[in-house]
């Protein structure tokens, strides 16, 4: 995966990885290449030599309002995939208030067109649209993101909506790539590599193989960052979780220091939030908002208004949104 950086309220797979001391996102093509052959999987940034013009526009983007471009999002997307040389590629399209698409028709329209580009350039190509509406999972915040990751891989609780995603897309990706027979049996086979620890083991080999530490999965703790502060936030009054504002929660983290709002602002990887509530979640002065990782005690007091802010309480009983939407064959829209 040739992969980018958080820019605004969202955030960056590199940003992620590198809060785990030692790993490396900038391999040439040549250690690229040998990660994927050594261990099946290789996550870097782009280079002078790998889709070197899409690092360029998108450093600019955000300052020429043309971030939600849908021919920029499909020319920087199918630009970094067509130089992996992929036999197949699912996206995961994102639809919500925490999503560049926040429309469905926008959400959509990248979907058809991602799809019908990467199958004109010769990459048979799938898609979701999925929900974020509501955040993904428990955490927010780059090594609160990673510690979670672990957990899920290393047989830890796993968010409802983060393994269907998971499922969904993986199980997409063993059809496109004729693995599997069907997305039934390639949930299943998904299932079974998560629960044996084969997929803990990959990433395992991944991290080591980029730098990172080889006993990384077997002590987080050593290696990840901590904030100085963590301290839940509790709503006001008791009540169910009816809404959640997630790109004002991805802003929460940003002003945090745990993203960055132009492209050369530094990322402090400690802090985020973990123990995200979630919408139908009932709570009470036993059950928080979410625990807030901050840097200072004046953050933590400005986050948590913020938080409050951007997620409502209501007394009647409410029902989660599905996180799969829609699914587009690149086939079909070709």
């Amino acid at each position: 995966m040739i992969s980018g950086r958080g820019l605004g309220h969202t955030g960056g797979t590199l940003d992620k990885l590198e809060s785990i001391p030692g790993f490396s996102t900038t391999l040439d093509i040549d250690q690229f290449q040998q990660a994927v052959q050594n261990n099946g999987i290789a996550i870097i940034g782009q280079s002078a030599k790998l889709a070197p013009a899409d690092r360029r526009i998108y450093a600019v983007r955000d300052v020429t309002a043309t971030v939600n471009s849908v021919p920029l999002i499909v020319s920087s997307i199918l630009s970094k995939k067509l130089a992996e040389g992929l036999d197949a590629l699912v996206m995961d399209i994102k639809l919500g208030s925490g999503a560049f698409m926040r429309e469905a028709g926008e959400a959509r329209k990248l979907a058809q067109e991602i799809c019908r580009v990467a199958t004109d350039s010769g990459l048979p190509c799938n898609a979701l649209i999925t929900d974020m509406h509501a955040p993904l999972a428990w955490t927010a915040g780059n090594s609160l993101e990673i510690r979670e990751a672990i957990e899920f891989l290393t047989g830890g609780p796993r968010h409802e909506r983060l393994r269907d995603v998971v499922e969904a897309v993986a199980s997409e990706m063993l059809v496109l790539g004729g693995v599997a027979p069907g997305r039934s049996q390639g949930r299943g086979m998904v299932q079974k590599v998560l629960n044996e620890g084969e997929a803990a083991e990959r990433f395992s080999r991944m991290i080591a193989a980029q730098g990172g530490p080889v006993d990384l999965l077997d002590r987080p703790g050593k290696y990840l960052a901590s904030a100085p502060i963590a301290r839940p936030v509790f709503p006001d009054s008791p009540g169910v979780v009816s809404t959640m504002d997630t790109r004002s929660i991805g802003y929460v983290v940003v002003h945090l220091g745990g993203g960055r709002q132009r492209a050369e602002d530094n990322i402090n990887p400690a802090v985020g939030l973990a123990d995200l509530c979630t919408v139908g979640q009932q709570l009470d002065s036993q059950t928080p908002l979410a625990t807030l990782h901050a840097a200072s005690e004046s953050d933590w007091q400005h986050a948590a208004g913020k938080l409050k802010a951007a997620i409502r309480i209501e007394q009647q009983a409410v029902e989660a949104p599905p996180v799969i939407i829609e699914r587009f064959d690149g086939v079909s829209v070709s």
